[in-house]
């Protein structure tokens, strides 16, 4: 995609390093990390033109997986980022309160985060830009002449009050493009082949209205969905996988006794730019195993069901 070109990652950071030194100046650029690659790598690039003058943040948004924010912030840490971990659980979760809509709950977490943002942005002595991480499938869909296909938290802006200028160095890639020059910027293989996961976190993976109670019950059924694939050797044979929280309630028996309780969706897809995907044949020795644990294991789910929709019609995200 990059210059209509197949890309060549060494010329790629020359190139970028360059522009984003040009563009910048002698400001300070504020970077929102999401734990992703696409975030990670467009740090470790304006990391390479400007060093300590970009100032990192990542913020708990309460819709990480299991212990992702302490994870992924020590890795940041490792790689010598000037990062800033920001707890702000409660205020998404307000901004969440009652909303049901996909593209409202897209909308909700997107200013919650520009927000929460600005007003560590605010903060920073010298901040006149702000760099993202926005790969080429996530502006097309937000800026389709078809009409918004889906917001992305990370294709937007700050305040009126902050004028900031924007550094996407990214913009013209796709998915495995960021990957290949995460590679050439000595990213390892292990953070590199990290699943995608979605800049509004589990708050699109979590049906209707997403409370404290059901992320929490999402983030364990994840937790034993990604770790078995992990266990079992099939987690870098993937794309993306994740849980869903359905927005129904299944009878079951427990204990002896009736019980109705949450039904966890589990999906697993192999693409090349996000634009397409096909489903993954997941043995179903491997399925029903994660089904039983999850059912154990997690109280207030008594269904798991595998999603076998490919995209097209269905999207990666059930939001």
């Amino acid at each position: 995609m990059y210059n209509g070109e197949k890309l060549n990652p060494e010329q790629f950071v020359r190139d970028a390093v360059k522009e984003i030194s040009e563009q910048v100046g002698s400001d300070t650029v504020v970077l929102g990390l999401s734990g992703g690659v696409d975030s990670t790598v467009t740090a470790v690039l304006v990391d390479k033109a400007i060093g300590k003058r970009l100032v990192c943040i990542f913020v708990d948004h309460g819709l990480l997986r299991k212990n992702e924010f302490e994870d992924v912030l020590e890795h940041y840490k490792s790689l010598g980022l000037n990062v800033k971990g920001v707890r702000a659980a409660d205020r998404f979760f307000a901004a969440l309160k009652g909303v049901t809509d996909p593209e409202l709950k897209r909308k909700a977490i997107g200013k919650t985060f520009i927000d929460v943002r600005a007003d560590e942005a605010r903060k920073i002595s010298g901040a006149r830009c702000r760099a993202q991480g926005a790969f080429w499938p996530e502006i097309a869909e937000s800026h389709s002449d078809k009409g918004v296909i889906k917001s992305h938290h990370n294709v937007g802006g700050l305040p009126d009050d902050l004028d900031f200028g924007l550094v996407e160095p990214l913009k013209y890639l796709y998915k495995y493009e960021v990957r290949q020059v995460g590679a050439c910027l000595g990213l390892s293989s292990h953070f590199l082949g990290r699943h995608p996961f979605p800049g509004p976190g589990l708050g699109v993976r979590c049906l209707e209205e997403c409370t404290p109670e059901r992320i929490h019950i999402l983030q364990e059924a994840d937790a034993i969905f990604i770790d078995a694939l992990r266990r079992e050797g099939l987690y870098d044979k993937i794309w993306q996988a994740g849980a869903i929280l359905l927005p129904v309630l299944s009878t079951g028996i427990k204990d002896g006794r009736r019980c109705f309780d949450n039904v966890v969706a589990l999906r697993a897809v192999n693409s090349v730019d996000a634009v397409t995907a096909e489903v993954i044949d997941l043995p179903f020795e491997f399925l029903q195993k994660v089904c039983k644990d999850i059912v154990a294991q997690v109280e207030g789910v008594g269904r798991v069901v595998y999603d076998i929709s490919p995209k097209p019609p269905a999207t990666i995200e059930w939001e």
